[in-house]
């Protein structure tokens, strides 16, 4: 499966309803059966198979975003900050962003982030670098 925008996080983009300079933002790890669907997933209550195991802690953690406008090429680019789990056992296939509000059948879905293989670590640190959304205006 390849990396997107799921879609109901363009249509609250359009509306308001996120705010990339304001608004806190998670990533999680997934398991290569987690199966993204950018029509029907919305909400963070609607993936499944999220990575579990030592160091890793569900919901997985804070990410800063930065906003960057590109008048020239006429596009907007959202970069996610790397993040990482310090001694950790896991193996995940991707990442799912999200607008964390606090309550899963809450909190928009943003990105998903498709490793391309399991990725796995055994008591070392899990990091993913930083990951860029480009969307062309």
């Amino acid at each position: 499966m390849a990396s997107l925008i799921y879609n109901s996080a363009i249509d609250d983009m359009a509306r308001g309803a996120i705010d990339f300079d304001t608004d806190t933002f998670k990533a999680m790890l997934v398991t290569s059966t987690y199966a993204p669907d950018r029509d029907a997933h919305d909400w963070l209550n609607d993936v499944t198979n999220e990575v579990t195991g030592t160091g890793y802690s569900t919901g997985g953690v804070t990410c800063a975003c930065t906003v960057t406008k590109d008048t020239a090429n006429d596009r907007v680019t959202l970069a996610f900050a790397a993040v990482s789990w310090p001694t950790s056992t896991i193996t995940a296939r991707g990442l799912v962003i999200y607008k964390s509000t606090g309550t899963a059948s809450a909190d928009p879905l943003v990105a998903y982030i498709d490793f391309g293989l399991n990725a796995s670590t055994s008591n070392g640190t899990f990091s993913v670098e930083s990951s860029v959304i480009t969307m062309q205006l």
